[in-house]
């Protein structure tokens, strides 16, 4: 069986030019005004094995926030603090067939968020940071993830304004759901720790290296990593999940900036970033090369 380390440089450089063709057929965020103006032809990969080997394609300087990539490791956080128990009483693990920032499917569920990987849950989630203001519970998170991994995350203040500067009606709807059904409380320091979090950005080698802790890493507890592992397989891809699911079996996270962080069980983690995304928001080109990886590794 192929390994990830045997993939060569001159491989994942070819399947990137074909990604890069594949890229023009999608389109860029509208709805955060930084995202919009990102360069589309960006295009860059970074694969950590668990052995540390590292291979790079692409400008590996560029930074980018996480946005919803954030949100596995929002999970394993408050899985170390909190245990499993207290986080399920309060957030799902269910599929959800809506997209990701869906008021109706809170709704249907009678304000129970279904899970995690949807904005939902990572707004409940966000609320049972430790710390008494957004500032001291992003930090909390930055600084676990930062020494864990060794990775260099920081929050990218411009694209926090950005953020900001734009009305987000369906997440305050959300909000406002999980106020109405007592789920959560200050919600406005809620929201503000969510945004912040998301804004949390790094380079490609910073995501590759966070993937690395749900890699049987001596840092974590396996049973979290499994437990994060799992949920990001059947929802981390929003909609597109359960098909992506079908066709390979890395559990996977994407985000609005055009990256996705892919696990490769008992091996290591693939990075990559290219903003133009499909209609689900996944990146086009970044799901391209994970399934080519995946079909070299037979999986």
């Amino acid at each position: 069986m192929k390994q990830l380390s045997h993939l060569s440089s001159e491989q994942l450089s070819n399947w990137i030019l074909e990604a890069s063709q594949q890229a023009k057929k999608g389109k860029l965020p509208d709805y955060i005004p930084l995202l919009k103006q990102t360069d589309a032809s960006l295009l860059t990969v970074c694969i950590v094995t668990k052995n540390n080997n590292i291979l790079i394609q692409g400008d590996s300087q560029i930074s980018f926030s996480l946005m919803s990539i954030i949100k596995p490791f929002l999970l394993l956080y408050l899985l170390s603090e909190l245990g499993e128990k207290i986080i399920f009483q309060k957030v799902g693990s269910k599929p959800s067939n809506y997209p990701f920032n869906s008021l109706e499917q809170l709704q249907l569920d009678q304000g129970f968020p279904r899970n995690p990987m949807i904005n939902s849950g990572a707004l409940t989630l966000a609320s049972l940071l430790p710390g008494k203001d957004a500032n001291k519970r992003y930090k909390n998170l930055q600084q676990w993830l930062n020494k864990l991994s060794q990775c260099h995350l920081f929050l990218d203040e411009l694209m926090l304004k950005s953020v900001q500067s734009v009305p987000n009606p369906r997440n305050q709807a959300i909000i406002d759901e999980l106020i109405k059904r007592n789920h959560i409380k200050d919600p406005e320091i809620t929201l503000d720790t969510y945004n912040k979090i998301c804004c949390l950005s790094g380079t490609i080698t910073d995501l590759a290296k966070l993937g690395l802790l749900l890699v049987d890493s001596p840092n974590i507890n396996q049973q979290n990593s499994s437990i994060v592992t799992n949920i990001m397989n059947t929802c981390g891809l929003y909609e597109a999940s359960e098909n992506f699911a079908k066709k390979i079996v890395f559990p996977s996270k994407s985000g609005v900036s055009g990256a996705i962080l892919s696990i490769v069980p008992k091996q290591g983690a693939i990075a990559c970033y290219s903003p133009p995304l499909d209609q689900q928001g996944n990146s086009i080109a970044s799901l391209y090369i994970i399934e080519k990886i995946a079909n070299y590794l037979n999986c």
